[in-house]
């Protein structure tokens, strides 16, 4: 093989190679604490998506169409968020560009926290938190009408390697992920960072109501 001909495939082998890299890291998302997915969403519902299409949403600078996907949704329940239902989710045709693929079979449900677009719709990302509704605690579902909206003034520091801190004490530590190595611990799973009455946060686990001064974690 001649040394042009290994100069071009090599080329085009790192090419492609980039190519994948970048479809790689299209999409890159800091894992967050459900508490804070609540807090940084304009809506959080509990819907059942009912049917989906692709959707030109304009041109791009370009010229080219924009494609999205639309998911038509049957609201259950909001959480947080306007006045009235939301109708349709809208999100990136694919994964490599953060899209969310939703199953439309009228029978699972989900939990979906996203961005306002207005006229009864939203927008997703893979960043967001979107969950089958079963696959919830009964503490995040009690937490979703009763806890995070408590916590939102304070923030939750995610704990990537030990010894790591709080630097406030509006701060909780999340240590899911060097304790049990997961980001559905039970941090995640079972507690809430919620303000207490000197102005500090703290963990919080349990669906009964908090007491008016409470110091230390509770537990059911």
């Amino acid at each position: 093989m001649s040394t042009m001909v290994s100069g071009v495939l090599a080329a085009a082998v790192l090419l492609l190679l980039w190519r994948v890299d970048r479809m790689t890291e299209a999409c890159s998302c800091s894992p967050v604490h459900p508490q804070q997915a609540f807090c940084n969403a304009d809506i959080v519902i509990r819907a059942k998506v009912v049917g989906g299409r692709e959707v030109d949403s304009g041109n791009d600078i370009y010229g080219n169409p924009i494609k999205r996907t639309q998911y038509e949704i049957k609201q259950v329940k909001m959480f947080k968020g306007p006045d009235r239902d939301i109708e349709s989710v809208f999100t990136a045709p694919s994964s490599s560009v953060c899209g969310v693929t939703l199953e439309y079979n009228g029978k699972k449900e989900y939990l979906i926290a996203g961005k306002a677009e207005g006229d009864g719709a939203m927008h997703v990302t893979l960043c967001d938190f979107i969950v089958p509704w079963d696959s919830l605690t009964a503490t995040q579902k009690k937490s979703l009408t009763q806890r995070y909206e408590m916590g939102c003034d304070c923030k939750i520091t995610r704990c990537t390697s030990m010894p790591c801190t709080i630097g406030s004490p509006e701060e909780c530590l999340w240590t899911d992920w060097v304790l049990e190595k997961s980001m559905s611990g039970s941090q995640a799973s079972h507690y809430a960072c919620i303000k207490r009455s000197d102005g500090s946060c703290a963990w919080y686990r349990g669906t009964a109501p908090p007491k008016n001064d409470f110091l230390d974690i509770e537990d059911p």
